[in-house]
């Protein structure tokens, strides 16, 4: 499985995009657009989760120079901002309920967990209360956090019901995450589900770049 991340800047508006090069300037693109020659391919994660967040700032020269990261209250301010856009290169996995099932059963009750769907398509889970999963780009797909044995455990485990609508809302949310190459994507409402063989044939009929 081969993938990579751009840095791709966008406007408050969202009307316009701008991508890191290999020789550190700009290009204006459509945002999430597919790869050229000369953009920046990251390959490691630590370093793409960097730019995750960072606040842009005009540059004659090179079009965009970074700046600081976003504040915790800077979510509403009008600025440019960097973003980690996955660009694969290969055809992807499709996550496997087995696996799925085989994870919820090992979560220990009472721990609020996030389990989710990785890049590589690899059903996960992590402890909200010592993990990060903001700018976490680890998290293609996610759930929400849970702790009762309702949803996490050996005993939701079991539920057949339980288990087969939870793996249809994360193939779903993978379609989803394939066609838009967004990150920590939700799962969706039960009621929005297709069906799953429609789900799995579009998964299938997915080309990468």
């Amino acid at each position: 499985m081969k993938l990579c991340f751009s840095v791709d800047a966008l406007s408050p508006a969202g009307d316009k995009a701008w991508r890191l090069q290999n020789n550190d300037t700009w290009r204006a693109i459509q945002y999430a657009e597919a790869l050229q020659k000369d953009d920046a391919h990251i390959e490691k994660i630590n370093v793409a989760e960097s730019w995750v967040t960072r606040r842009m700032q005009n540059d004659k020269d090179r079009g965009l120079i970074a700046k600081e990261k976003m504040g915790m209250f800077d979510f509403l301010s009008r600025a440019i901002y960097a973003h980690a856009v996955l660009h694969r290169l290969s055809d992807a996995p499709i996550p496997q309920q087995s696996q799925m099932i085989e994870l919820i059963s090992t979560l220990t009750v009472g721990t609020a967990w996030l389990v989710y769907v990785n890049t590589a398509g690899q059903f996960t889970a992590l402890d909200s209360n010592t993990q990060k999963i903001i700018g976490n780009l680890n998290i293609a797909v996610r759930g929400e956090i849970a702790s009762s044995e309702g949803y996490i455990g050996v005993v939701a485990s079991q539920n057949e019901r339980l288990m087969d609508v939870t793996y249809r809302q994360f193939l779903e949310a993978w379609l989803e995450h394939l066609k838009t190459s967004n990150m920590s994507i939700f799962v969706p409402d039960v009621e929005k589900l297709n069906e799953k063989e429609e789900v799995l044939e579009k998964i299938q009929q997915w080309r990468h770049e």
